[in-house]
This record gives structure tokens, C-alpha cells and sequence, in this order.
């Protein structure tokens, strides 16, 4: 291909991590998104990963390789995990529907949306798990 070289970004936060990836994911790509898939692992718990996808281009069978590598992770290592994708193409949703994945993963509209939800959620789970022992 002669398009735009794989970009790839990671952004670790509380509750999630962020993958973004641009430019061309093709069969050479899919080394180095596994790479940085399984890098960032650890990174939250669960693990929760959002993959904000948006700004592929070009994608072959190898974005959906690494999205089910990472599902089939999740439920070897008792299946606590979340994929959320962002703003996924209705190339990339067709794609998923066909191979069964889209029940298996969540869709979101926005990153920062996203990570406050998760945030909110994270901070109500701390809340009921620490009871206000002021009595």
C-alpha cells in the first residue's frame, strides 16, 4: 500500500486504556498493534481497552485479528475484561457483525465521554465497597 505509514497511540488512564490507531493496518501492521495491544495490557483492570479506530484508513483482517486476539485473552484470563471501540466505520461494524464479534465488544460515540463514564463508575464501585463508618 502506499498510503499513510501505521500510526499508533496509547494513553493510560484510572479506568482504561486508549489505543488509537491511524493511517493503514494492514497484514505488516498487525505485528506492532498485537505488540502494543499486549504492551498495554496490565495497564487497567480488566483489562478495559478502548479502541478508538476512526482514523484507519485502510484496514484488512488484521484489525479484526488483534480484536479477537484480545477477547479470546480476556476470556482465557477469566473474562473481566471490556473492548469498547469508538466511533467504529460501518466497514469495520459490518465486518464484526459477519465474524460474531460485535455482540462480544461495546460501542461508544466518544473518548472523553467514555473515560468519564468509566470514571464514574469506577468511583461509585470504590464508594459501595467502602462504607462511611461515621456513626
Amino acid at each position: 500500500m502506499d498510503g499513510k505509514p501505521l500510526r499508533i497511540e496509547t494513553t493510560r488512564h484510572l479506568a482504561c486504556t486508549v489505543v488509537r490507531a491511524g493511517g493503514e493496518l494492514d497484514h505488516a501492521g498487525r505485528v506492532r498493534f498485537s505488540a502494543c495491544v499486549n504492551a498495554v495490557w496490565n495497564w487497567s483492570v480488566g483489562p478495559v481497552l478502548l479502541f478508538d479506530l476512526a482514523d484507519l484508513e485502510f484496514f484488512d483482517s488484521s484489525a479484526i485479528g488483534v480484536i479477537a486476539m484480545a477477547l479470546q485473552r480476556m476470556e482465557e484470563e477469566g473474562g473481566g475484561g471490556r473492548i469498547i471501540l469508538i466511533r467504529p466505520s460501518a466497514h469495520l461494524l459490518t465486518v464484526l457483525r459477519l465474524t460474531d464479534l460485535l455482540s462480544r465488544v461495546e460501542l461508544r460515540d466518544s473518548v472523553e465521554e467514555t473515560i468519564a463514564e468509566l470514571m464514574t463508575d469506577a468511583d461509585r464501585s470504590v464508594a459501595m465497597s467502602c462504607p462511611d463508618r461515621r456513626a
